[in-house]
């Protein structure tokens, strides 16, 4: 095969990549990078046997050569509301859909999880430079609004139709950027979908009609026709799109099986480990990783975007100053009470979500929830998650349960028979696995064959 390589460039670079056919840009790769893995081309060549669909996953996004697989797991049992959920998460990480469905069965004979949804506000920034003072901004504002409102009327008609659109909007100075830099700090309702696309169109649309009004509005002074827009972008940050989930029961009810320590004992130090994780930040990392564990798994599934709620959602963590816990959890008058509070822009129309056909699947597992009841979900399993993290912490530890659901991949990497495999979960049932004793063990077993 021949590529268009350009004398001027290093070896193994290449001019026009992207206007190769999918063929010729993994055989490019392979005879340029992955000479040393045989396996590679195959590897790469794993496609959709529909056409169509592979053509819709190709479409997603830029220089696509094959499809990278993950797991596609339920968690059943999730009490929601008053309402039974089996709920879907991807994810390649041992123990997290074990953890989530074992704490979800938990919480299932205990009344299960409240959420409450306290708003859908989202936000988006218009950034510029204008020639006038602070304060004549709010002098100016209700003249401006009238006319932004009217030149974007054609791109936010079919959101109010819907019950969303602009909700409110401010224009704040900060002469911490510089002396003329400003914002308009717009709030947005986009009610069943994520929003990024209008968010973002409204904005730019912000953009011109802000330039245009400088220019030809009567009544300004000549400094406050100066303007230059910067940028226009919605913020991931969304404080006030926001879910609280919640889990309570009486001290008596707190049993946990093979725990060693009575209901008490375990809920005393359930609450402090979670308030060690309220002030500590080292500890706050991690124990929030552990509820994004299950957040993430059921963003992917259901195609929305897991980078988004990842960075809102420790934002928030750092929301006083200090990243802290999302999580908070108290033991008062006999009653143990655990919640969670975070923020989750999420859409059930739009982007991928009809497009990805395990989404479409998985929002239909779900019974087609909108927005609101999908954040009542992700934001269950983010504390389902946490509960069942944080409770193998301050009972067994973390590595008894994580390890033995790692056992297979350590097999799987030492490549052990299908005899081998069956006797290596008998042995370690009841043993700590860890991938030295695997390995051990499997060596000691073949000495005796």
């Amino acid at each position: 095969m021949t590529y268009k390589y350009r004398s001027n460039m290093p070896d193994r670079s290449i001019n026009g990549f992207s206007k190769l056919s999918k063929p010729e840009k993994i055989a490019w790769l392979v005879d340029s990078y992955l000479k040393g893995k045989p396996q590679s081309q195959e590897l790469l060549g794993q496609f959709c046997q529909n056409e169509d669909l592979q053509g819709t996953i190709d479409g997603f996004s830029e220089n696509t050569l094959s499809n990278y697989i993950l797991p596609y797991g339920v968690a059943p049992n999730f009490l929601i509301n008053d309402r039974v959920y089996a709920v879907p998460m991807v994810t390649e990480e041992s123990s997290v859909v074990a953890a989530a469905a074992s704490a979800a069965k938990y919480w299932l004979d205990r009344g299960g999880f409240r959420v409450e949804v306290r708003d859908l506000v989202k936000v988006g920034q218009l950034h510029f430079r204008w020639g006038g003072t602070p304060e004549r901004r709010a002098e100016l504002l209700p003249r401006l609004r009238t006319v932004l409102d009217q030149d974007a009327r054609e791109l936010t008609s079919r959101m109010e139709n819907r019950g969303g659109g602009v909700l409110d909007l401010q224009w704040l100075h900060l002469p911490e950027v510089a002396a003329d830099c400003y914002q308009l700090l717009v709030e947005f309702d986009t009610c069943d979908s994520m929003g990024a696309n209008f968010i973002n169109s409204v904005l730019e649309q912000y953009g011109i009609t802000l330039e245009t009004w400088c220019a030809t509005a009567e009544g300004l002074e000549p400094a406050e026709r100066e303007v230059e827009v910067i940028m226009a972008i919605l913020s991931n940050y969304t404080p006030r799109c926001l879910a609280v989930a919640s889990v309570s029961a009486d001290l008596a009810d707190m049993a946990v099986p093979g725990a060693g320590m009575d209901p008490t004992t375990f809920s005393r130090r359930f609450e402090l480990a979670v308030r060690i994780a309220r002030q500590d930040p080292y500890r706050a990392v991690t124990h929030n990783k552990g509820i994004m564990n299950g957040i993430d798994a059921v963003i992917l599934a259901t195609a929305n975007d897991f980078r988004a709620i990842e960075a809102d959602a420790h934002a928030y963590a750092a929301r006083d100053g200090q990243y802290r816990s999302l999580s908070t959890c108290t033991v008062e008058n006999n009653r143990f009470h655990f919640d969670l509070e975070i923020p989750l822009a999420l859409g059930t129309v739009g982007g991928l979500t009809k497009l990805h056909p395990l989404a479409d699947l998985s929002l239909a597992l779900l019974g087609q929830p909108g927005a609101r009841e999908l954040m009542t979900i992700v934001a269950a399993t983010g504390l389902s998650q946490n509960f069942a993290a944080v409770r193998s912490l301050v009972t067994v530890g973390i590595q008894r349960g994580h390890m033995k659901m790692h056992l297979q991949n350590i097999l799987a990497h030492l490549e052990a028979a299908p005899a081998d495999r069956a006797a290596a979960e008998a042995h370690f049932a009841e043993r700590t696995v860890s991938h030295s004793a695997v390995r051990e063990f499997l060596n000691g077993r073949a000495s005796r064959q």
